[in-house]
C-alpha cells in the first residue's frame, strides 16, 4: 500500500483532491463518533475502511480533521511505525472495481504481529463506513443499477457518477473500535486471529450498511410471487378452493389481489420527496422538532429486526416518525397503515414511502390472514424495520388507549417460526404541544360520532397552518428485546413446532404482557411541555380559572416534584419556569385572560376546557401515584408511613391498569417512599415525630396539595361508582354491559348535579376497562350467563379505601344515584 501523503507532491495532490470533491460535496457524521474514537498514545488508531476507495479516503480525511480526531493520512503514533492511519479491509481486481477475497491489507497482518509481539500495547481498529446517499436500492430501474453506489461493487466509473448524484448527502459512520489487545488475549494464534478480526469487521460493516441503508429490496413483484410460495399461503389456497368449491387458479387469483392490496412499494424517489415536502411542512408547521433518546436505536440498530411502537395521537406520527429516523440516517420503517388510508393519490404516497395497507378485521377471512401474516414474516425475516400502532387507533382523549394485540400476535408467532434474527421494539412517545387534529377531537370529546378519513382532510390540515402549533417532542423510550422478554415469562417458548401456523396455549397471555409492557415504556419515555401542565393545573380548578400569581407558582412546584421524584430516566420536561409556560400557552391561544383590581386571572372557556383533558391525559401517569397520596391527606391531617403505604398500595394497581404505570408491585413500596419524601421537599407535606402532616388548610401550600389531589380524583370517583353499583344491587345479579351502561348514564347524571364539564368523566371504555380490572384481580368474575358476581373484599375498597380520598359529599351523592339505579 503505497502512501498517499508522504511526500510533497502527494501532500500537494491529496489536499487538491479533497478541496475539489468538496467544492461539490458536503458529509455529516452519524452517531457519536467523539464518544466512541478516543485516541490514546498506548492504544494508536488505525482506521478500516470497507473497500478500497479514495473518494472515501477524501471524505474519511475531512470529518476526522473537521471533529479534531486524528487523520488518517498521518502517522499513528506511539510504537505503531506506520506512514499513515488507516487500511482497506479488501482490495480490489483492476478490471473489474469488485473486491479481491485473496488479498489482506499489509497494515492489518503489521499490526497484529507489533500487538502479539508486544511491541505495542494495542493497537484500535475503527471501522468507518461513508454512505454516499441513502437510497434503499430498488432495483427496478437500469440507469439506477448503473449509478447506484453499493458497498462492495466499485468501479471508478460508477464512482464518478455516485459522486455528482449523491454528493450532496454523504454520512459518515464511525463504528466502536475494535481492541487488537484483547483479540490477542485469546491466544487464538496469528492465522486465527487475522480471520476474526478480518470476519468481525465484515460483519459490521454489513450490519453497519443494513442499518443505516437498509436490505436490498427486491422488485415488488418478484416479492409478491415469494410471497405466493409461502407454505402457510399455499395451504390457505387449498383450503379456500376446497371451502368454497373454486378452483385453484380461482382461489390463487384471490390470494394475488389481497397480497397486492397489502404490500408497500417502498420507493427511493418518494422518500427524498417525502423528506423535501416534511421539511417544509415541518418548518411552517411547528417551531421545532426535539428529538431524545435516539442514540439507543442507532446502538442497536444493527443487526437486529427494530420495530418501532410508538403512541398514536394524530395522523401525522408515522409521517414524522420516518423523517426523523431517516434523517438521523436510520432506515425508515414499513409501516402498517388502516385500509381506510388507501385513498386515491394519498394512498398511493404513502404506500410508496413505505407504509402497507390492513384490515380493520381479519375475522372470517383465513386466506386473507395467512397473506397478511407471510407478508409481515418476509419482512422480519430479511430485516426490514417495521412501525405500527398497538393502540390501533388515534387516541381522542389523549391517554394511552388499551392495546389490540392482533399485530404483536403475528410478530410473536412470525418468532416462533424463525427466531433467527433478534426482534426489539422500540417504544416511542410523541408528544405535541397542539395537535393537528384538535378541532375534531373536540367534536368527538363532546360526543359527535367519529368522522372517516377523506382526501378532503388534506385541505384542512393546510387551513389549519394559520394556528400555533409550538414545539412537538419525539422521546425513544428503552428498548424491549423480544427474547429476553420471553425468557422470563415464558422461559420453554424455544421448545416448539416448525409449522408455520404454530399456536401454543400461552400465547395470548404473553401477548397481552407484552403489549402493556410496551404500553408502559412508551409512558416512561413521555414529553412534558407548557401544555401539558398548564392543563393540569387548570383543570384541577373548580372554576377553570386562577390567578396568575398562584398558576405560576402551582406549575413551578409541579415541576419541582416532576423532577425530585423522577418517574423514569426517559422522561423530559421543559425548562419553562412557571410564568414563561403561562406567557408560551397564552400566546397560542389555548388560554384566557382577565384583570380586575386585584390582578390578572387566567381561565378556559368551555371549548379551551374540554380540549385541554386531551393534553393533561397525555402526562396524566406522571403525577397519578404523586396526586393519589395527595389525596389521602384531603380527608386525614396526619398519617404514617406504613398507612399511606398501605393505603396507595391498594389502589395503585387500578391506576396502573388504566393509565399504563410502569412500577411493579415489589418496588411500589420504595417508590411510594420516594414520593413521600418530594412532597414534604417541594412543601405539599410535612414529617414531624414520624407522622406525616398535610400543610395548614389556611395555607398557599394546601392550596397546592388539594391542586394535585384533584388531577386524578375523578378518577377515583369512576372507581367508586362501579363498586357503588355492584354493591346496591343483588350479587350476581349484573352482566358486564348491564353495569357498564349503568355506570355510564350514572357519570353523566353527576356531571351535571356537579358541573363537571368532562365528557371522559363518563367515557363508557373507561368504565368497560376498570370492570375488567377487577375481573383480571378476581375481585369479580362472571357466572356461565355472564352474570358478574364480586367477593367481599369490593366492599373494603368501596367503602374504607374510598373514605380516605372522597370528600363525603362525592360519596353520599354516589350513593343516592346508586341507590335510584339500582
Amino acid at each position: 500500500m503505497s502512501a498517499v501523503y508522504s511526500s510533497l507532491f502527494g501532500r500537494l495532490r491529496f489536499t487538491f483532491m479533497r478541496s475539489l470533491l468538496f467544492f461539490w460535496a458536503r458529509a455529516e457524521s452519524i452517531g457519536d463518533p467523539m464518544n466512541r474514537v478516543l485516541p490514546a498514545p498506548d492504544r494508536p488508531i488505525l482506521y478500516v475502511l470497507p473497500d478500497r476507495s479514495f473518494s472515501d479516503l477524501l471524505v474519511l480525511d475531512r470529518e476526522c480533521t473537521r471533529l479534531g480526531l486524528p487523520r488518517p493520512i498521518l502517522p499513528p503514533g506511539g510504537s505503531l511505525e506506520e506512514e499513515e492511519s488507516y487500511f482497506y479491509l479488501t482490495g480490489e481486481l483492476p478490471w473489474s472495481g469488485r473486491p479481491d477475497p485473496r488479498k489482506r491489507a499489509p497494515r492489518l497482518l503489521r499490526a497484529l504481529t507489533a500487538v502479539e509481539l508486544r511491541v505495542t500495547p494495542d493497537v484500535q481498529l475503527v471501522p468507518v463506513t461513508v454512505f454516499w446517499g441513502q437510497s434503499p436500492d430498488v432495483e427496478s430501474s437500469p440507469l439506477k443499477l448503473l449509478f447506484a453506489y453499493k458497498a462492495g461493487v466499485g468501479g471508478k466509473l460508477r464512482k464518478f457518477f455516485a459522486i455528482l448524484v449523491h454528493g450532496r448527502k454523504i454520512r459518515v459512520s464511525f463504528g466502536e473500535p475494535l481492541s487488537l489487545r484483547q483479540l490477542n488475549e485469546e491466544s487464538l494464534g496469528h492465522d486465527r486471529n487475522l480471520r476474526k478480526v478480518s470476519r468481525l469487521l465484515r460483519v459490521h460493516f454489513r450490519e453497519q450498511r443494513q442499518a443505516v441503508v437498509g436490505p436490498d429490496l427486491f422488485n415488488r413483484n418478484t416479492l409478491l410471487k415469494g410471497l405466493m410460495q409461502g407454505q402457510m399461503v399455499r395451504a390457505a389456497i387449498e383450503r379456500e378452493a376446497a371451502e368454497q368449491n373454486i378452483s385453484i387458479d380461482r382461489a390463487q387469483e384471490r390470494a394475488a389481489r389481497y397480497a397486492n392490496e397489502i404490500a408497500s412499494d417502498f420507493t427511493y424517489t418518494i422518500i427524498r420527496f417525502l423528506e423535501v415536502v416534511l421539511s417544509w411542512f415541518w418548518n411552517k408547521l411547528y417551531d421545532g422538532v426535539r428529538v431524545n433518546n435516539l442514540a439507543n436505536v442507532q446502538d442497536i440498530a444493527q443487526g437486529k429486526e427494530i420495530i418501532y411502537v410508538p403512541c398514536h395521537r394524530s395522523h401525522i406520527d408515522y409521517l414524522l416518525l420516518s423523517y426523523l429516523l431517516f434523517r438521523n440516517s436510520l432506515t425508515p420503517p414499513h409501516i402498517a397503515a388502516g385500509i381506510n388510508l388507501n385513498m386515491p393519490v394519498i394512498g398511493s404516497i404513502l404506500r410508496r414511502g413505505g407504509a402497507f395497507f390492513m384490515r380493520r378485521s381479519f375475522r372470517g377471512n383465513q386466506l386473507y390472514t395467512a397473506v397478511f401474516n407471510e407478508y409481515l414474516h418476509l419482512l422480519y425475516s430479511r430485516g426490514f424495520p417495521v412501525e405500527y400502532f398497538i393502540e390501533g387507533g388515534r387516541s381522542r382523549t389523549g391517554r394511552l388507549l388499551d392495546p389490540r394485540t392482533g399485530m404483536l400476535a403475528i410478530t410473536l408467532r412470525s418468532y416462533l417460526r424463525s427466531s433467527r434474527r433478534p426482534i426489539v421494539f422500540v417504544p416511542v412517545y410523541i408528544g405535541y404541544e397542539r395537535v393537528l387534529e384538535g378541532r375534531t377531537y373536540l367534536g368527538e370529546l363532546r360526543g359527535q360520532a367519529k368522522k372517516k378519513e377523506s382526501v378532503f382532510d388534506l385541505f384542512r390540515v393546510l387551513s389549519a397552518l394559520k394556528l400555533k402549533f409550538g414545539e412537538v417532542a419525539v422521546n425513544f423510550g428503552e428498548p424491549v428485546a423480544l427474547s429476553e422478554f420471553l425468557d422470563r415469562h415464558q422461559p420453554d417458548w424455544r421448545e416448539q413446532r416448525d409449522a408455520p401456523d404454530y399456536r401454543p396455549d400461552w400465547l395470548p397471555e404473553i401477548t397481552s404482557h407484552l403489549a402493556r409492557t410496551l404500553g408502559a415504556a412508551i409512558n416512561a419515555a413521555a414529553d412534558v411541555n407548557p401544555v401539558n401542565m398548564v392543563a393540569l393545573v387548570m383543570l384541577s380548578t373548580r372554576r377553570l380559572a386562577l390567578d396568575e400569581a398562584t398558576l405560576a407558582r402551582t406549575l413551578d412546584t409541579f415541576t419541582q416534584l416532576l423532577r425530585a421524584a423522577p418517574y423514569s430516566a426517559n422522561v423530559t420536561l421543559s425548562a419553562m419556569s412557571g410564568q414563561e409556560q403561562i406567557r408560551h400557552v397564552e400566546s397560542m391561544g389555548m388560554m384566557g385572560r382577565q384583570s380586575d383590581a386585584l390582578g390578572e386571572i387566567l381561565y378556559l372557556d368551555e371549548p379551551q376546557a374540554v380540549l385541554m383533558t386531551w393534553y393533561r391525559n397525555n402526562i396524566l401517569h406522571l403525577v397519578a401515584l404523586p396526586a393519589l397520596i395527595a389525596s389521602l391527606f384531603l380527608n386525614n391531617p396526619r398519617m404514617n408511613r406504613e398507612q399511606i403505604e398501605r393505603l396507595a398500595g391498594a389502589l395503585y394497581p387500578y391506576l396502573q391498569g388504566e393509565l399504563f404505570m410502569h412500577w411493579q408491585e415489589e418496588e411500589l413500596s420504595g417508590v411510594i417512599q420516594r414520593h413521600v419524601d418530594a412532597l414534604i421537599d417541594c412543601g405539599l407535606l410535612q414529617e414531624d415525630n414520624g407522622q406525616i402532616q398535610r400543610p395548614d388548610t389556611a395555607s398557599s401550600e394546601f392550596v397546592l396539595l388539594t391542586l394535585l389531589a384533584r388531577s386524578i380524583i375523578q378518577m377515583l370517583e369512576r372507581f367508586y361508582m362501579v363498586a357503588a353499583l355492584l354493591l346496591n344491587n343483588p350479587n350476581g345479579s349484573l352482566t358486564a354491559e348491564q353495569l357498564e351502561a349503568l355506570c355510564t348514564v350514572m357519570a353523566q347524571r353527576l356531571s351535571i348535579l356537579h358541573g363537571l364539564n368532562a365528557p371522559e368523566f363518563f367515557d363508557k371504555t373507561l368504565f368497560r376497562q376498570f370492570i375488567q380490572r377487577l375481573r383480571d384481580f378476581e375481585v369479580l368474575s362472571a357466572d356461565a350467563e355472564g352474570r358478574l358476581h364480586y367477593l367481599p373484599e369490593l366492599e373494603d375498597i368501596a367503602e374504607n379505601t374510598a373514605r380516605r380520598v372522597l370528600s363525603a359529599e362525592i360519596r353520599l351523592s354516589i350513593r343516592q344515584v346508586a341507590r335510584s339505579a339500582g
